[in-house]
């Protein structure tokens, strides 16, 4: 079973009187330790479908099943929980707290789980992505690269199923965006996340598995590269 499936997902919004089908007839499934660049022109529904994946919107029709639940048919607290244990979000903007260090940034989303490992293991992702000896640093006093660090270990932390990035490499130069690239590759590869990223970089496609291009809210075309 796909751990993301949307089947026949629409979404619409209702703005001034007016209709906007942000997403029309969508059908996706990505597969753990898959990595799906989504592209296209500004508006085209890449951040709508990252949205709807990642339940923190829910389609205007059709099913989204993530790890084979129903995102729509959760109560609140339900689907808070499933974004908790089971969906990363990496940001273009880093979305860092600037008054928390590198360390309590990364254990946040333990803490309000409840974790009392968080420390422990915030400590193991920052090894993993190559900070150690940063976390007791604040967010400005790190470089652009490291903030993305920072952003994707707090993602997965708490290992989830599937990790959502929007942009991951729009506010870094071209060599520290190959980096976080390469990163984001092997946390694909090594622990099987399904990894779904928005972009417009051609360098960020050419790593992924699977491009869908998406035009006016559907799918235009799909092609399948299983990196080796």
């Amino acid at each position: 079973m796909p751990i993301l499936s949307l089947q026949n997902v629409g979404k619409h919004y209702d703005t001034d009187g007016q209709t906007v089908h942000a997403l029309n007839d969508v059908s996706l499934s990505v597969e753990s330790g898959e990595f799906v660049a989504l592209v296209g022109r500004s508006g085209c529904g890449k951040s709508t479908l990252l949205h709807l994946a990642g339940a923190m919107d829910f389609p205007s029709q059709g099913v989204v099943f993530i790890d084979g639940v129903s995102s729509s048919t959760l109560d609140d607290a339900k689907q808070t929980r499933l974004r908790r244990e089971k969906v990363g979000f990496i940001f273009q903007s880093f979305q860092l707290l600037h008054t928390l260090t590198v360390e309590e940034n990364i254990e946040l989303p333990l803490l309000l789980a409840g974790r009392t490992n968080a420390r422990e293991e915030a400590i193991k992702r920052m090894q993993w992505v190559e900070l150690d000896g940063l976390g007791s640093r604040y967010p400005h006093q790190l470089s652009g690269g490291q903030m993305q660090r920072v952003a994707i270990a707090r993602a997965l932390v708490h290992s989830p199923k599937i990790l959502l990035a929007d942009e991951p490499t729009g506010n870094l130069d071209t060599s520290t965006g190959g980096v976080i690239l390469s990163l984001l590759q092997r946390l694909t590869r090594e622990q099987k996340t399904a990894t779904i990223m928005a972009t417009h970089s051609t360098e960020a496609t050419a790593v992924c598995d699977t491009v869908v291009r998406l035009r006016d809210g559907r799918i235009e075309e799909v092609t399948h590269s299983r990196q080796s």
